[in-house]
């Protein structure tokens, strides 16, 4: 009866240790993701400490807020050719959405109010990642707003310039009699 009770003593205090060890461990991996993210909040970009899609995440959010839409765009695209977790997926299409917004609204507009063809690409593109974004997170409300806010966006603008019909060729032959 002795023995049986020495060693449940000894199997619950190498348990309990264990325990204190996990505890001690997922504490200090809190402490670290905390840290991390304070560092995101506060502008820094990420060289060290984290994994390589999360530093191209941080780099392009940085471009993002400096006003340098198309190399924040290259730069997420870069995070998610690093295979980021799935979970981070939704956020990196979310932003390169919000970047081409951006850039298709800082573009320039044409004398008749349509803006110009590299802001309809911008917004088409943008309009993309935010299904994409939501396919991969149906419920997020910030990917529904500025989808619905481009949709209106481009539903006043997007008109495609006049082009003059008698210019136009099919093949070799030219439009017209003879």
């Amino acid at each position: 009866m002795t023995i049986y009770r020495k060693n449940a003593n000894w199997l619950w205090a190498g348990l309990t240790t264990l325990g204190l060890l996990g505890v001690l461990y997922f504490g200090w991996q809190l402490h670290q993701l905390r840290a991390l993210n304070q560092q995101i909040q506060s502008g820094v970009v990420i060289k060290q400490g984290g994994s390589p899609a999360l530093q191209k995440f941080t780099a392009a959010y940085d471009q993002g807020l400096h006003g340098d839409y198309k190399h924040a765009v290259q730069t997420y695209g870069q995070a998610l050719e690093l295979s980021p977790p799935a979970s981070e997926l939704p956020h990196i299409h979310f932003n390169i959405g919000n970047n081409l917004f951006l850039s298709g609204l800082v573009r320039t507009v044409n004398e008749d109010g349509t803006f110009q063809d590299e802001a309809r690409y911008a917004f088409t593109q943008a309009k993309i990642a935010y299904e994409q974004s939501l396919r991969l997170q149906p419920d997020d409300k910030a990917a529904k707003f500025n989808l619905a806010l481009l949709h209106s966006v481009m539903a006043r603008g997007m008109q495609g310039a006049s082009k003059e019909q008698s210019h136009m060729e099919l093949s070799n032959l030219p439009i017209g009699l003879p």
